[in-house]
């Protein structure tokens, strides 16, 4: 079984990365953990949480998306809807949604879903975002629910993993074959580039 730790990232496009980082670290308070850049292309990380961040690639050409109601269907090709961020205390949803209306952003009433209570808008690149408070004594995790009126063969077979249905690995990668390849990013821990926070508060 894998153990998965969180969203190590969620990589966002942006074509104004000052305006991006003005919501995302000042607005929403998220820490800039790494940028790194160089003429036409930067990627910054914000922390979300201890094991989530989330990560911007600035492309000069990225225009903002134009809005589009979060849950609210769509035809064609399509990959993604909202990004939901937890926060800790109900007080943080209020504080979130008074900071976005006092910075001129649209954001929803405080909506209660049961399991959470949230908040909805849009970051400066059109990118739907719900920030979302988990209800205490409510755990799906620890207490799957399926509640969908016409269930599919495939949901009812339970919440786990099923075995079985994808082909088994017969020929795993042996260890002295494994080679990790450098990329984008080595230069954040390489020390060969100047770390521009170490010279400002």
């Amino acid at each position: 079984m894998i153990h998965y730790t969180g969203i190590n990232h969620l990589a966002m496009a942006t074509g104004d990365m000052d305006r991006t980082v003005r919501f995302w670290r000042d607005l929403l308070e998220m820490r800039m953990v790494a940028g790194l850049g160089k003429p036409g292309y930067r990627t910054y990380f914000l922390e979300i949480s201890a094991t989530d961040m989330i990560s911007f690639f600035e492309w000069p050409n990225v225009e903002p998306l134009p809005e589009k109601d979060h849950g609210y269907p769509v035809t064609g090709p399509f990959v993604f809807d909202h990004l939901s961020i937890g926060v800790r205390e109900l007080e943080d949803v209020w504080t979130l949604k008074d900071r976005l209306e006092a910075a001129g952003f649209w954001v929803s009433e405080v909506v209660d879903h049961g399991f959470i209570h949230s908040v909805y808008s849009f970051d400066p690149n059109g990118i739907p975002i719900e920030l979302s408070w988990s209800v205490p004594d409510v755990d799906l995790r620890a207490h799957p629910v399926l509640v969908d009126s016409h269930p599919s063969p495939v949901t009812l077979e339970g919440p786990g993993p099923q075995q079985g249905v994808w082909p088994r690995v017969d020929s795993p990668t042996p260890r002295e074959e494994r080679r990790v390849y450098p990329g984008e990013g080595t230069e954040l821990t390489a020390g060969t580039k100047r770390n521009w926070f170490e010279d400002t508060p």
